[in-house]
């Protein structure tokens, strides 16, 4: 699968990154770019893309990294939403799933749709098929329990 990646050049504290098309599988690193679609220099801002490559290269199911999709997205190329890069704590990832939970419950309910699946009623389910209890599956009480601890 081709993907569409940030490769790093320049000299050492001048970053500048070219945008290639890869092989998902290969380092971006290596060398071994199948084409060359633009570059951004950082300290300048300044970013070039070849736009109809990278159109013609999204058409044929290549992939852009999450960030490489976000240059896209602020140059007008791609008209999509940006994806969320950067790493959050633990604290906000689970404050953004509640979140998100919480509008895809109002969501359901709106829709009229419920996540969780009827719960049976007993008429469904005759008492003759009802497994039966052993009593090696219930748990022992502490009464019945051999002491099992050794005095210090």
């Amino acid at each position: 699968m081709l993907t569409i990646r940030l490769t790093r050049k320049g000299k050492k504290n001048q970053p500048f990154f070219r945008v290639v098309l890869v092989d998902k599988r290969k380092s971006a690193k290596s060398g071994s770019a199948i084409e060359i679609l633009g570059n951004v220099d950082p300290l300048t801002k300044k970013r070039n893309f070849k736009k109809d490559r990278i159109l013609y290269w999204l058409s044929k199911g290549a992939k852009a990294s999450p960030t490489v999709h976000n240059l896209f997205v602020s140059e007008k190329i791609v008209d999509a939403k940006k994806i969320h890069v950067s790493k959050l704590s633990k604290k906000k990832q689970a404050d953004l799933a509640a979140q998100a939970g919480i509008a895809k419950e109002k969501s359901a309910k709106s829709n009229g749709v419920s996540d969780t699946p009827p719960a049976e009623t007993p008429a469904e389910t005759p008492a003759e098929e009802k497994p039966a209890e052993s009593p090696k599956e219930e748990p022992k009480s502490e009464e019945q329990k051999p002491a099992e601890e050794k005095p210090a």
